[in-house]
């Protein structure tokens, strides 16, 4: 299969999709563009960034994450 083929295959299934399903798979989409040209923002970041990054990430996934409203509370009162 060609691309122009690909193309005309991808339209008419997305075509025939209701308007929930399109704006679902519009996001899908969008997420895909925009994780291909975060990539190049992340080789740009210094190791101590990327590990930094990677640090807050293990920290969320393992419970350690501190909720946004806690945060802002504990500095409105402390700046006040």
């Amino acid at each position: 299969m060609d691309a122009t083929e690909l193309k005309v295959r991808i339209y008419k299934e997305v075509d025939a999709l209701d308007k929930t399903k399109l704006e679902e798979i519009y996001g899908y989409i969008l997420n895909y563009l925009n994780s291909n040209k975060t990539l190049g923002e992340w080789e740009k970041m210094t190791e101590i960034q990327q590990r930094g990054i990677i640090e807050a990430v293990d920290e969320i996934a393992s419970g350690k994450e501190i909720p946004h409203e806690q945060v802002i509370s504990h500095f409105r009162k402390k700046y006040a």
